[in-house]
């Protein structure tokens, strides 16, 4: 279990190389200085910043199978709701040769987006800045979304950008068991939970 900042740091620095940390840093210090213009994040995350956001979100890639980071692993990585850029930015951060798209409708958030994909120049990260519903359909590796819907409708939202092949990673918090119960069994059955590295109450909900 992660508690702390420097556990943070050192559980993101073992995915990642040098240059890989060196892009979280910057966004890290530009995520808590938008934070002063825009509430990106609760302020009583800002010292915790590694913990309760970076690391939460990095947890992510290491509940999909190893192939999913493969230059031919099929299209993009899709992001559902990324707000200040968690967890898609983070994971784009990590993983800077696969294609990922950020969805999000908020302008001073999409506005924010653009400018750290800039700044930490990854070139196959960009962002659709409308809802999910008008984006055009495309066939997505994987699917993310923090905080973006409950479960049923945020499975119906997705649906037209995943294939069998399609993995998913939603954490879901404290709720994710109670909000899997509630799906049909015949979907039910498709995924299952993981439990959260940076919160132990917190689940992930998983279908790789």
């Amino acid at each position: 279990m992660i508690t702390t900042e420097d556990e943070a740091r050192a559980y993101v620095a073992g995915l990642t190389d040098v240059e890989g940390m060196a892009r979280l840093e910057a966004f890290a210090a530009l995520v808590l200085e938008e934070n002063q213009q825009q509430n990106l994040i609760a302020k009583a995350t800002e010292p915790h910043i590694w913990q309760r956001h970076i690391a939460d979100s990095a947890q992510l890639t290491q509940n999909v199978p190893r192939g999913t980071f493969s230059a031919n692993a099929g299209g993009p990585w899709l992001d559902l709701g990324s707000g200040p850029g968690f967890p898609g930015l983070v994971i784009a951060a990590l993983h800077p040769n696969m294609p990922v798209v950020l969805v999000e409708s908020r302008a001073r958030r999409v506005e924010f987006l653009n400018r750290c994909i800039a700044a930490l120049d990854l070139r196959k990260c960009r962002v659709e800045g409308q809802r999910l519903e008008r984006v055009a359909p495309f066939a997505a590796r994987a699917i993310s979304a923090r905080a973006f819907a409950p479960l049923p409708k945020l499975l119906a939202l997705s649906a037209p950008f995943s294939t069998r092949q399609t993995v998913y990673v939603l954490p879901k918090g404290r709720s994710a068991a109670q909000e899997l119960g509630e799906l049909k069994p015949s979907i039910r059955e498709m995924f299952h939970v993981e439990h959260s590295l940076t919160d132990p109450e917190a689940g992930i909900i998983v279908k790789a």
